[in-house]
Order: C-alpha cells, then sequence, then structure tokens
C-alpha cells in the first residue's frame, strides 16, 4: 500500500485526467494512504494476542488479501479512466464493482474476527485493551457506513441506471468538494463518518502511547486507573462524534457547514469531554487518598511517640 500511494501520487502529478469532479490518479492515493495505517495497526494488535494467534494470522492474511483486489480494482479502473465505485455501465464494469462489494465484506468480516479474539483477550494494560477494543469496534462500524453508499440514490433504479449507489447526500457525486477528501461541501457525505470510524483504530491506541510516553512526567498519569478512565472518555467521545457527523450526512448537511443542532450537540459531547478529563485527573483514585492520609498520618505518629 505504501509502494500504490508513491505510485499514485506520480500519476496525480502527471495525468491530468479527471473523473467525477476529482483527478482521477486521487481515489487510488486516498485508499493506499488509508490502508498503510488500518494495516499496520491490525498487525500491531495481533502482535499482543496471547492466544488464538494461529486463528488471528489467517485473519490478518484475509484481510491483506482483500485488500489487494480492492485496490488493483480502483487502480485498474483508474487506468482505464473508469469509475470503480458503483459502476454498472458495461457487464464488465459492473462485475469489478461486484468484486469490489465481495472484498469489501470478506474484509469486514476479517477485521470482525480480530475484533473477537481482542475481546476475549487477557491484556495485562487494561488502558491498551479498552483502546484496542473500542478502536476496532468503532472501526468495523465506521467500515459498515460503506454499505449505505450502495443503496440507490434519488434518480437512480437498479438495473437501468449506469450509476447506482453515491458519496453524497442531498447532492449528486461529483460537486465542490473540500481540498484533499473531495468530502462535499454542498451536500451530506457518507465518507466523513466512513473515515472517523474507520481511524479510531490508530486514534486511541496513539492516545494510550501518548499518556504512557507523558506518566513518567506527570503523577497523575503514572496511575493506571487515570490512564484508564481517559481512555474510557475517549472511546466514548469518539463514538459520539462518529454518530453526530453520521447523523450530519445523511441528513444531508455538508461537515463545513453545520447548523444550530449540529452544533448544539457537538458543544455537549465537547463539555462532556472537558468535564470528564477534568474529573479523571483531578479526582483522586483510592489509592492516591490513602497515601495521602498516610503521610499525613506518619508526622503525627511521630510527634506521638517523641
Amino acid at each position: 500500500m505504501a509502494v500504490m500511494a508513491v505510485v499514485s501520487a506520480v500519476g496525480l502529478v502527471v495525468d491530468d485526467r479527471v473523473l467525477v469532479g476529482a483527478p482521477i490518479w486521487s481515489k487510488p492515493f486516498k485508499f493506499a494512504v488509508s490502508f498503510v495505517p488500518y494495516c499496520l495497526s491490525l498487525a500491531w494488535m495481533l502482535s499482543l494476542l496471547p492466544k488464538g494467534r494461529r486463528v488471528g494470522w489467517w485473519a490478518g492474511t484475509v484481510v491483506v488479501l482483500a485488500s489487494v483486489v480492492e485496490m488493483a480494482v480502483i487502480t485498474g479502473q483508474a487506468v482505464r479512466g473508469k469509475r470503480s465505485h458503483f459502476n454498472h455501465e458495461t457487464p464488465f464494469d459492473e462485475a469489478l464493482f461486484n468484486v469490489m462489494a465481495v472484498t469489501v465484506v470478506i474484509l469486514w468480516a476479517g477485521t470482525l474476527v480480530v475484533a473477537v479474539l481482542l475481546l476475549r483477550a487477557r491484556i495485562a494494560d487494561r488502558a491498551t485493551a479498552w483502546a484496542m477494543r473500542s478502536g476496532i469496534l468503532l472501526a468495523l462500524s465506521g467500515a459498515a457506513v460503506g454499505f449505505l453508499m450502495t443503496r440507490p440514490a434519488p434518480g437512480q433504479r437498479r438495473g437501468v441506471s449506469k450509476v447506482v449507489g453515491a458519496h453524497s447526500v442531498g447532492v449528486p457525486d461529483g460537486g465542490p468538494g473540500m481540498p484533499l477528501t473531495g468530502w462535499s461541501t454542498t451536500g451530506g457525505d457518507l465518507r466523513v463518518p466512513h473515515f472517523f470510524g474507520m481511524h479510531a483504530l490508530q486514534f486511541l491506541p496513539l492516545l494510550v502511547m501518548l499518556l504512557t510516553v507523558l506518566a513518567p512526567r506527570f503523577a497523575r498519569l503514572a496511575d493506571e486507573r487515570v490512564r484508564l478512565r481517559l481512555v474510557v472518555l475517549a472511546s466514548g467521545a469518539y463514538a459520539a462524534a462518529f454518530v453526530l457527523v453520521l447523523w450530519q450526512a445523511l441528513r444531508g448537511q455538508p461537515l463545513v457547514h453545520p447548523d444550530a443542532a449540529t452544533l448544539g450537540a457537538a458543544g455537549v459531547i465537547l463539555l462532556a469531554v472537558t468535564l470528564g478529563t477534568l474529573a479523571s485527573l483531578w479526582a483522586g483514585t483510592p489509592s492516591s487518598r490513602t497515601a495521602t492520609r498516610a503521610e499525613g498520618a506518619a508526622p503525627a505518629a511521630k510527634g506521638l511517640t517523641s
């Protein structure tokens, strides 16, 4: 995938063709770049399994093979100057899209097997365990948003239309979009929750790593229970934000133009995160309160013996 990202980047420079309002090599590039951290995260998680490693190996191999087939179709269609997604223009194009649909299901199922293994695994550090389990469940939810994209958009009919399915909601695909991502700026875009959910697989484990690095400098983070509370809070906030951007997209609302309801919900999430973070950091753990009482009692005991 890293090699394909480089190849696609070269394609963006040397190939000036445009398809559905975007450079023709932008989709292979974005998919390749997205697959790199996704597969690295899965590989790291599989390395932590105390049991079921053989099943995990097979599940990881299935994910890899499905990803390769997916990228082969996307790249091949880019070379041909054709849409890879939702393309029913010719029997060949339709067959390729059906292959992609099958590989997506297989990839999702392979990731689900890894999720089940992680949910059953006994991992010593509870914050790490929570981050991995929450991350992979959110990633599965984000990947499942892709199935919503295959529904016929208004004016499309299965077996009749050359294109069946869309990324955008309320507007046609290929309209004005955000730089780099291409997400619609005039309507809803299901690629937003799709991307946001899938990359919880990286965000939450990275948060644990950050907290672990900061622990030697900040005494409160040295307590495993404090780190666990912060990771649980982050998982809940990430899940809430995922639901929010999915709700926003389904209502045909651009990410960059939220209405009052969206802003209000975002404000509630932000307030909950702020208060939860303060509570997690400043509410003394049972061990710290015990230690504080013990430190206070020591001088008094010393004075009494004197």
